[in-house]
C-alpha cells in the first residue's frame, strides 16, 4: 500500500485524537488522558518553540546575506515592505468585518460562557490585572462554586506558565499607551541580543538578522564566506530538525488535540460538542 501523505497522516491524528477525546470523556478516562497521553502534545509545543527562534534567526541572515549585492536592498526592502503592509492590512479588515458579522462567541452555549468568564475573572483577581469591561459576576457565586473553579483554575500548571506571559504583554501594553509615536521604533532594536532570544522578542531577533546579514554584505568577501557558510550549514541543521519533528507530528497532534479537549470538556462529552460548535464557527 502506498505510503500516505503527511499532511494526510496529520489530518488523521487529528480525527483520531477528536475521537478519542469523545471516548475519554464518555467513560471518565479524563485523568489518564490528562497524565498519559496530553505531555506528548506539550512536548510537541516545545519541540516547535525550540527550533523557531534558531530557525528564524539563521534563515533571514543566509537570505540576506545571499543577495550578493548590497545595492540591491533598498528595492527588496521597500517591496518587502509594501508587501507587508498590503497584506497586514488585508488580514486585519478581512478578520475584523468577519468577527463583526458572524460573532462566534455567541454560539457558545450560556453555561461555557458563564464558566469562561469565571475563569477569566479569577484569573484577572489572582493577576492583578484590571477586567477589560469591568463588571464581575465571581460577586453571585456561593463559596462552593467559586471554590471548584478556583480548584480547576490552579490545578493547571501550564496555564498558570502561559498567565504570566499574558500579564508581561499587558504591562507592556501600558507602557505604550504613555509613550511616543516612534517607541515601535526603538523597541524593535535589542539592547542585549541573548535577553532578546530568551522571551523570546521576533521583532528584535529579526531586526538583529537582518543587520547581520546586511554588514556581511559589506566586508571584505573572504572575512565573510566562512561567517556565511557556517550560516547556510546551521540553517540546513535546524531545517532537518523541522522535518524530523514533522516525521512524529501525526502522534503528537493526537495527543494534542486529546489532551487539550479533554482539559476543557472533563468527563462532560456534550461539553466536547459545545467546544466544536463555537470552533466552527470560528473557523
Amino acid at each position: 500500500m502506498r505510503k500516505l501523505a503527511l499532511h494526510w497522516q496529520i489530518m488523521i491524528g487529528l480525527i483520531l485524537g477528536v475521537v478519542w477525546a469523545l471516548v475519554s470523556s464518555s467513560m471518565g478516562w479524563t485523568e489518564f488522558t490528562l497524565n498519559w497521553i496530553d505531555p506528548f502534545g506539550d512536548i510537541f509545543i516545545r519541540l516547535l518553540k525550540l527550533i523557531a527562534v534558531p530557525l528564524v534567526l539563521f534563515s533571514i541572515i543566509q537570505g540576506v546575506a545571499n543577495i550578493g549585492d548590497g545595492s540591491k536592498l533598498g528595492r527588496l526592502g521597500l517591496k518587502t515592505l509594501v508587501a507587508y503592509m498590503i497584506t497586514t492590512i488585508f488580514a486585519i479588515t478581512i478578520g475584523l468585518v468577519l468577527v463583526n458579522i458572524l460573532q462566534p462567541g455567541k454560539k457558545i452555549s450560556e453555561e461555557q460562557r458563564t464558566e469562561n468568564r469565571i475563569t477569566y475573572e479569577l484569573w484577572a483577581s489572582n493577576n492583578n490585572v484590571e477586567i477589560a469591561d469591568g463588571r464581575s459576576i465571581l460577586d453571585d457565586l456561593t463559596p462552593a462554586q467559586k471554590q471548584k473553579y478556583e480548584e480547576k483554575l490552579t490545578s493547571l500548571e501550564e496555564e498558570r506558565a502561559a498567565n504570566a506571559g499574558v500579564k508581561d504583554k499587558l504591562d507592556k501594553a501600558d507602557r505604550q499607551r504613555g509613550s511616543t509615536p516612534l517607541q515601535f521604533l526603538v523597541d524593535m532594536v535589542p539592547t542585549n541580543f541573548i535577553t532578546a532570544m530568551n522571551k523570546p522578542e521576533m521583532l528584535q531577533i529579526i531586526f538583529f538578522a537582518i543587520f547581520f546579514g546586511i554588514v556581511l554584505l559589506f566586508i571584505s568577501k573572504e572575512k565573510a564566506k566562512p561567517v556565511i557558510a557556517f550560516v547556510d550549514g546551521v540553517n540546513e541543521v535546524f531545517i532537518k530538525m523541522v522535518d524530523v519533528v514533522m516525521q512524529a507530528a501525526p502522534f503528537f497532534v493526537f495527543a494534542l488535540l486529546a489532551g487539550k479537549i479533554a482539559e476543557i470538556a472533563g468527563d462532560d462529552p456534550s461539553k466536547v460538542m459545545g467546544i466544536f460548535k463555537s470552533l466552527a464557527w470560528y473557523s
